[in-house]
């Protein structure tokens, strides 16, 4: 593993953690950032830990 390919994949974590945070929250029925913002967190997070998980792996790849 490169030093890249741990940041993208600490990203891809931290993602990861947020989308299912941001779940919980709203399944909650009275999230602390509201509806909308919690929302807003999931949409972004979700495809961004996919995109930072496929970008670590490619990473790795290249650097073998």
């Amino acid at each position: 593993m490169t030093p890249k390919s741990g940041i993208y994949l600490a990203g891809s974590c931290v993602a990861a953690i947020a989308a299912i945070g941001s779940i919980f929250e709203l399944s909650s029925g009275t999230p602390q950032l509201g509806s909308v913002v919690t929302g807003i967190i999931l949409a972004l997070t979700t495809p961004l830990t996919g995109v930072l998980f496929y970008a670590a792996i490619q990473d790795a790849k290249a650097n073998q």
